[in-house]
This record gives C-alpha cells, structure tokens and sequence, in this order.
C-alpha cells in the first residue's frame, strides 16, 4: 500500500488545515470510526457529527471514540438527513464522505448513489465560506461506480464562482478509489 499517496492519506493531509478552528464537522459516514478519530483529534474545538445506517458502524466509533465522546454526537441515520440534526441555520466547516461499504461487514450493504447526492447538496447549502468537503468514493464495485460516476457529473456542474472541485485519483492503479476535494470560496 502506498505511504503518502493513497487517497485517505491525501484527504486528510488536505483536511487538517480546514479542521484546525472548526467548530461543526460531519463524518457523513463514520464506519469503523477511524475517520471521526482523526476529526476528532484534528478538530479539538469542533462538535462532530458521526452519521452510518448501520448500528455497527455506530458501535464500533463509539469505541474508537472513547476519550472524545463528550465532542461526538453519533448518529445512527442516514446522512441524508442532516438537516434534522444540524439545522440550516448552522454552518458546517469541514464534512468527511467515505462511501462504500462497511469493512468487515456485509459488502452488499453500501451507501446509495440518491442519498449520498443529497448529502452532498445539504452540505454544499450549509457549508461555511472556506469551508470543505472531503469525498471517497470507490468506482471498483457496482454500486461504488454508480456513485462514483454521478459524483463526477454533480461536482462538474458546481458553479465555479462558489465552489472550487478536485479530484485525485491514481492514475495507474485500475478502479483506484477515488478523491473529490470541495472548497467554497470565500
């Protein structure tokens, strides 16, 4: 495995920055909760939002999480309900997207091309000037390329007066994850 080029590794040497003097951060998809870990220790004096479909997920980054509870709200419900957590008139300085499926668990069980493209549209309405939102997504099973490709066809249409998009892929590794980089221009 590659020691600086993956794309987690990327996302969150990108991140680090925006989380630094974050108060509201998303993990859209907490999974096993290494990614609300890093939020957590990158982003000391934000409020997290740990969001999975799945009680496991949930479990499992309340025990990674431990000694940063009290910062944490875990949230066992789809991202695309964000807007019941974090109201419109709150906004988000960093959300973390890392799609697919939960490791170790049922891989037919992965996050969904419509509730992921409206996650992303509640972020981008909610997100704070400067503010960012990382995205992994994995075009290497079905349903990771569906949302891979509607990915692509939503972030290209962003206006680019509000929105600056990237994305980093490796480009010699076939069905590569894959890194959207969204900032909102201040």
């Amino acid at each position: 495995m590659q020691k600086y080029s993956n794309t987690i590794e990327v996302s969150h040497l990108l991140l680090k920055g925006a989380l630094r003097d974050a108060k509201i951060v998303v993990d859209a998809t907490c999974g096993n909760g290494n990614d609300t870990l890093f939020l957590a220790v990158n982003a000391p004096k934000a409020q997290i939002y740990a969001f999975d479909i799945q009680q496991e997920a949930i479990e499992n980054t309340k025990r990674k999480t431990i000694d940063y509870k009290n910062r944490i709200e875990y949230i066992c419900d789809s991202h695309s309900n964000v807007k019941k957590y974090i109201t419109a008139d709150k906004k988000i300085d960093a959300a973390m997207f890392n799609l697919g499926y939960l490791p170790k668990a049922n891989h037919s069980l992965t996050t969904d091309n419509t509730t992921t493209l409206a996650a992303v549209s509640i972020v981008l309405d909610q997100l704070q000037t400067n503010g960012v939102i990382s995205i992994l997504a994995y075009p290497g099973h079905m349903a990771g390329n569906e949302e891979y490709m509607s990915l692509l066809k939503y972030t290209q249409k962003l206006d680019k007066h509000i929105y600056t998009v990237g994305w980093y892929q490796l480009h010699n590794h076939q069905n590569a994850p894959a890194l959207c980089w969204i900032e909102k221009q201040g």
